[in-house]
């Protein structure tokens, strides 16, 4: 799981934990028990939540305008198209 200093829980770290699962989760500073993360993964949220900040940019996407899941899937093509041709 990659998240971001709002899923800092002991209780969450402990469920992830339980499963298996990897965790890449930035500390919150007043942390008691520092967790060791991977800076190259957490890297590449910052990148993913940067395109998802560029996709709300455009008015109809984040109002969620279109009337099919069809429609909003290819606008989101089309925007992420305009954005990687910048």
């Amino acid at each position: 799981m990659i998240a971001d200093k709002a899923f800092d829980s002991n209780a969450l770290v402990a469920e992830l934990n339980g499963r298996g699962a990897k965790i890449v989760i930035s500390q919150h500073p007043g942390r008691a028990q520092k967790l060791k993360i991977d800076a190259e993964i957490y890297k590449w949220r910052h990148l993913i939540e940067n395109f998802f900040c560029k996709l709300k940019e455009f008015k109809r996407i984040a109002m969620r305008a279109d009337k099919t899941d069809h429609s909003f899937s290819a606008m989101i093509y089309l925007a992420s198209a305009v954005i990687n041709s910048r």
